[in-house]
Parts: C-alpha cells; structure tokens; sequence
C-alpha cells in the first residue's frame, strides 16, 4: 500500500524521521541523499548501502506506510526524476566532446558547474523560491547566517542586497554572540541560513532557537536530510558534488533572490543604485570616463 498522494513519500521521511530509532534514522538519510538511485537497488542493497541490517529497511518501510519495498522504491524514484527538459538540456551538455588543445581541468569544472545549475532548478526550488522571496518582502529585517566556506555565501548575499536594502544583519562573522542577537530578533524578523554538509552543530542550535522564538527561517541546504529542515519555514536546496567542490548553485539563487527583491521594490532600489553610483564616482572611488 503506497501513499495516495505524489511528492508526500520524500516529505512524510523528512517529517517522522526523527522519531524513528538510530539506525531507521540513519537509513532515512541516506534515503534522502540518494532518492535518484533508490529506484535502482534492492533492499539488501540498500540495506548494505545504509550500513544497516534488512530488519531496519522493514521496519522503516511499515513506518512509512508501505507494506513492500517495491511500492516505496517506485514512489521516491517517480518524486525524484526531473523534467524531461532537463533530462534533455542534461544531455546536451554532458554530450559535448572533449576538444583537443583545451585545459581538461577547466573543460570538467565548467561542465560540471551547469550541470549541478541544471538539476537545481526543479519544481521545489521553483516553488520555495517564490515563498521565500514573500517572507523577506513583508520581513522588517533579513538576518544571514553561515559558517565554514559557506560563510563567503553568506556575506555576497549582504553585500548584493546591501547595495540598494538596507534592513539587514550579518551574524556570520561572530558566531560566539550568534545566540545573543537571535534573543534580540522581533517577530516579523526573517534567518536565513546556509548550511552545508558537514552541518555546524552551532549553527544548528541557532536556526533552533531562533525557530522556538517564532522567527521564520529560510534555509539555503543541499539535502532535505539536513538537520535545520524541520525548523525551517522554507528550504531552498541546490545540488552539490561530492568529488567537486562547487558555490556555482548558491551563487546563482543568491542572484536570483537579490534581482527579484529588487524588482520587488523596484522604484527604491534604483533609485538608491543612482545615489549610489553617483556617490561612488563623486568620491572617485570607481572610475569613470
């Protein structure tokens, strides 16, 4: 017996697996960093896989409202295929030869790049992206927050969005008083947060607190297993790669998210981008002819 209702099976995992035993936990997140080749083993392979016994498969499978693997495998590999379009755009870019001559190094990443870009954009992100866009449109301050590498995400978000919104916080760069400005948050505040495997258990803590303080939380992750994801009020999940180190998704959604904020309030925005630019050239801090 599978769950009526399509695109529920992936979220009903992210939603019960806390509840669940260690080892049904663990198999869960597994599960969900690896939705796109469940449709393609079996249960003692997935089983071995996950690093936990049959048994657990079983019973996480009954937890689920499943009385096969079959039924379940066939749900989450349907909720996990992309669109045709961009199984084909897919296509088209890994199909490109490898030209003579070239540095293979650049030819890989940049392939690599756009193809991480591709499978991003599906119709979630598409979805959350618009939810996300509201919360900060109607919040009286936007809070930022991330760690480790993800810290540089972090500031070229405030900085793109400083330019021409003002009602914001860094909290990245201190991460020893991040609980203290949390306290400090009003309602109609909003966290965003970039938070990236290998999770920081401080950062976690925060998007807790700040979540029991009634604040809504934007998270930036690349798996719905991500431990923020029950706190959150929105997740935006970009594709990553474990062999190639890549920001090229976050960057690419930090710019989406800045240019339709500014179209948002777009009267404002270009009007202090002018006073801005004008200043800056004034001040002879940037040239120009």
């Amino acid at each position: 017996m599978s769950l009526d209702n399509p695109r529920t099976t992936i979220n009903k995992i992210v939603d019960i697996k806390d509840s669940l035993p260690k080892k049904q936990r663990q198999l869960c997140d597994y599960i969900l960093k690896n939705t796109q080749s469940i449709g393609l083993i079996t249960v003692k392979e997935l089983a071995t896989n996950a690093q936990v016994g049959i048994s657990t498969v079983m019973r996480t499978i009954n937890s689920l409202g499943y009385e096969n693997f079959n039924d379940l495998r066939k749900d989450i590999y349907d909720e996990s295929l992309p669109s045709n379009s961009m199984w084909a755009l897919k296509k088209s870019i890994t199909e490109i030869p490898k030209e003579e001559g070239r540095a293979p190094t650049v030819i890989k990443v940049w392939k690599e790049s756009v193809n991480l870009l591709n499978k991003s954009l599906d119709a979630d992100l598409m979805e959350n992206f618009e939810i996300a866009v509201n919360f900060i449109e109607k919040s009286s301050h936007i809070n930022i927050l991330g760690s480790r590498p993800y810290k540089a995400t972090a500031l070229y978000l405030e900085q793109l969005l400083g330019e021409f919104y003002s009602k914001i916080r860094q909290l990245s760069h201190d991460t020893e008083v991040v609980y203290d400005r949390i306290l400090q948050f009003e309602k109609d505040e909003v966290l965003v947060v970039f938070a990236f495997e290998p999770y920081t258990n401080r950062i976690i803590e925060a998007a807790k607190l700040a979540y029991e303080l009634g604040n809504r939380i934007i998270l930036i992750t690349d798996y719905i297993s991500c431990p923020i994801v029950p706190y959150a009020s929105v997740t935006l999940k970009v594709e990553i790669n474990k062999e190639q180190f890549s920001i090229v998704p976050i960057i690419a959604l930090i710019e989406a998210l800045v240019i339709e904020i500014g179209k948002r309030s777009s009267e404002e925005s270009i009007k202090r981008l002018k006073k801005l630019e004008k200043t800056l050239i004034e001040k002879n801090v940037i040239f120009s002819y």
